[in-house]
């Protein structure tokens, strides 16, 4: 078995916040880095406004659980998988009282028709100013 694998690194999502690729292709395996809901063009936050001085004034979760799952599909895509090639998801929820009920709804709506393993992880925060991350795994078929 060879330990070689491919970095991937695409310009239709949100640009990695350190030095890291957005997935990693090992074989079939294709590991994407932590993928959250920034846009990949203007790195805006969907549904988070701020204040003048910084604070917070409006906040949606529900935009941002959209726009991840569709920076997650943009980085499968460019990577040679698909949606369905997903085995394993790991999300992070900054907070999980608030925010567990809507993500678990709107995954379903997402991964109806392919169900991956799924582990839910509540954290204190983010390195940017979301509320949701996700890392997953998927299978590329030769």
């Amino acid at each position: 078995m060879s330990n070689s694998s491919e970095k991937i690194n695409v310009t239709n999502a949100p640009k990695p916040v350190g030095l890291y690729p957005h997935a990693r292709r090992v074989g079939n395996l294709l590991f994407l880095s932590g993928i959250g809901p920034r846009d990949a063009e203007t790195d805006v936050i969907p549904g988070l406004t701020r204040s003048p001085s910084g604070n917070f004034t409006d906040f949606d979760f529900e935009a941002q659980c959209h726009s991840v799952f569709k920076n997650v599909r943009a980085v499968l895509e460019a990577s040679g998988a698909t949606w369905d090639s997903l085995v394993d998801v790991t999300v992070f929820l900054t907070d999980m009282q608030r925010d567990f009920n809507t993500y678990n709804r709107i995954y379903a709506e997402y991964f109806k028709d392919n169900q991956p393993c799924r582990t839910t992880v509540g954290i204190d925060s983010l390195p940017t100013p979301i509320a949701i991350e996700l890392k997953c795994v998927a299978v590329i078929e030769k």
